[in-house]
């Protein structure tokens, strides 16, 4: 028995824009609209993109003691995250794999200081119920399914979304406001998907399609759907949860290292305390076995998710994540992850695609480069 999908509340405005529609994470999503996702794509490097991004999970975390709390589910340092500053973060699990990553922003919103989070739409339901079991006793714990959320991206996005409001210029990237956009009381953050400068809008749902409306008006502006998010955040060498990290991949296996403060770690004041911090210290100190690299096609042929890598005599290296045709370097890339002795920057290995083999270098990334605003 099938179960009906959730719209979010620019579903209508997506149908009159003659969006595709597909079924993704619970939801019926734009896929792309009728410029086609090459194009969406394009603008949203070029100019600014605007993407529906309601499927995602609204969280706010109150009291005293949600700082100190969320710590012990997530290796972050949230207590000295300043006010209005956001961090990057993941739930991890007790053999340190990652449940879920997300997005924290400490803020102070209706006159309440509190840690805002956004997370997964696929995972929102279990994000929930892992915050209200393990430190519901400690803060409150309150979903916002009343909240939309949308996100502007691209070079041209602050320029468009000052029109409606000169005061979001003054944000850098990762930190956030409270602003009111077309009569709408919002809370944005400098922050996105795609690599590129631009804001994530948190918006009343009743009041979100006047706000896309509004800025869809703008010059700048183009809507863009989930194809164009997905090959954009590829570029980016950005991560999507369930493909390229998920229960079973650590955060040092990602290659998110950088996103475990000093403070955190072994040796560090507040170390440990978290699900599997013996596994991801271990991992730090001595490395992983396996781990995620970029990777960029010798021949044009587009290497999918699910492509095993292999060496020149066949054997089996690892697997793709996720992988495309890019528009903006114009060329295969895909993310993998490798044993990690053939993880090495411009090592050559060969992706299996219908039966053939296909070279591919290591490559860094981003493959694009990020262009955020950092003031």
């Amino acid at each position: 028995m099938s179960t009906a999908l959730a719209k979010t509340p620019l579903y209508s405005l997506h149908l009159e824009l003659g969006a595709k529609m597909v079924a993704f994470a619970g939801y019926d999503m734009p896929v792309s609209y009728t410029a086609g996702i090459l194009k969406e794509h394009r603008h949203c490097r070029g100019s600014a993109a605007l993407f529906d991004v309601s499927h995602m999970g609204q969280l706010r975390l109150v009291g005293d003691d949600a700082a100190k709390a969320l710590e012990t589910l997530v290796p972050m340092d949230v207590i000295d995250l300043a006010p209005s500053k956001q961090r990057y973060a993941f739930f991890t699990n007790s053999s340190g794999g990652i449940l879920d990553d997300l997005m924290i922003t400490r803020r102070r919103f209706d006159d309440i200081d509190e840690l805002f989070l956004i997370v997964n739409a696929g995972c929102k339901d279990a994000d929930t119920r892992h915050l209200i079991t393990n430190i519901g006793h400690r803060c409150t714990v309150q979903p916002l399914p009343e909240r939309a959320l949308l996100a502007l991206q691209g070079p041209k996005a602050v320029q468009a979304l000052a029109r409606l409001n000169p005061a979001v210029a003054t944000l850098a990237f990762m930190t956030g406001m409270s602003a009111p956009f077309a009569g709408a009381d919002c809370y944005l953050t400098r922050s996105g998907y795609t690599g590129e400068d631009g804001f994530e809008i948190s918006v009343p749902a009743d009041q979100a399609e006047a706000l896309a409306r509004a800025l869809l008006a703008l010059p700048e502006v183009m809507p863009a759907g989930l194809g164009a998010r997905d090959t954009l955040r590829l570029e980016a060498g950005l991560c999507l949860y369930g493909h390229d990290i998920n229960e079973t991949t650590t955060p040092v296996e990602a290659g998110l290292n950088w996103a475990i403060q000093k403070v955190r770690r072994a040796g560090g004041a507040r170390h440990g305390g978290y699900p599997g911090a013996a596994a991801i210290d271990g991992q730090l100190a001595s490395g992983p076995r396996t781990k995620r690299v970029g990777l960029r096609g010798l021949e044009r042929v587009p290497v999918r998710e699910g492509a095993v890598i292999v060496d020149a005599q066949g054997r089996k290296l690892g697997q793709v994540t996720s992988g495309t045709l890019s528009p903006t370097v114009n060329e295969p890339i895909a993310m993998a992850y490798l044993a990690a002795n053939h993880a090495l920057p411009h090592h050559e290995v060969y992706a299996e695609v219908r039966g053939k083999r296909h070279p591919m270098r290591v490559s860094p990334m981003p493959f694009a480069p990020h262009r955020y605003f950092r003031g």
